[in-house]
C-alpha cells in the first residue's frame, strides 16, 4: 500500500521579490483548495511536510520563516496555511525541495513512496521538485488547483510536462489523497 506525503512548497513567503505581485494574485485562487488539502491530511494517514526557502538566512527556524512571511506584504495569503502543530518542516535554499535538503531521507525513513506536491511556483519550485521526486522513484501527484504560477502560460506548460514526462497524476486537491 502506498504511503503519502503532502509537500507544501514555499507558501511561507513574504512576497517581497521581483515577481511577487503577479504571484500573489495567482496564489489567491489556491488558498482554499490548499487549506482543504492540508486539513484533509490530518484526517488521513498521510504525512504533512512543509518545505520552504530560508531566503539565505541560515539562522532561521521554521517559526522565523513563518513570522517573516506573516510580516510580509500578504499575510492574508500566509495565515490560512500556516503549518499546523505536528507538521514536518524542511528548509531549502534552491528551487527543488530535494536539492541539498534532508527531504529524500525523511520520506524514506518514514516509508513514504508517494508525494503530493502543492504550493508555489508551478513553473519553478513545484516543477523541479516533481522532477527530483520522479527520478528518485516516488509517485508524484500534482493538485492542479493547489499550485500557483507566476506566469499562467508557463504554469500550464509545467503541469503538462509533469503529467507527460514524469507520469505525475494531475488531480483536484480534493482528490489528491485518494
Amino acid at each position: 500500500m502506498s504511503r503519502t506525503a503532502v509537500i507544501v512548497t514555499d507558501m511561507l513567503n513574504p512576497y517581497d521579490h521581483e515577481d511577487s505581485d503577479p504571484l500573489a494574485e495567482n496564489v489567491k485562487a489556491i488558498i482554499e483548495p490548499l487549506k482543504g488539502l492540508i486539513e484533509a491530511t490530518s484526517d488521513s494517514e498521510a504525512d504533512l511536510v512543509y518545505v520552504n526557502d530560508n531566503y539565505d538566512d541560515f539562522t532561521a527556524t521554521s517559526k522565523d520563516i513563518g513570522a517573516a512571511a506573516m510580516n510580509g506584504k500578504h499575510p492574508e495569503l500566509v495565515e490560512p496555511i500556516l503549518p499546523p502543530k505536528g507538521s514536518l518542516f524542511v528548509q531549502k535554499v534552491r528551487h527543488s525541495a530535494f536539492y541539498s535538503t534532508s527531504l529524500d531521507h525523511l520520506l524514506r525513513v518514514r516509508g513514504l513512496d508517494r508525494v503530493v506536491i502543492a504550493g508555489q511556483v508551478t513553473e519553478q519550485c513545484v516543477l523541479y521538485s516533481a522532477l527530483d521526486a520522479y527520478v528518485r522513484g516516488f509517485d508524484v501527484v500534482i493538485p492542479r488547483d493547489a499550485v500557483a504560477p507566476i506566469d499562467p502560460e508557463l504554469g500550464e506548460a509545467a503541469i503538462k510536462m509533469m503529467e507527460h514526462n514524469m507520469s505525475a497524476q494531475v488531480v483536484p486537491a480534493a482528490e489528491a489523497l485518494s
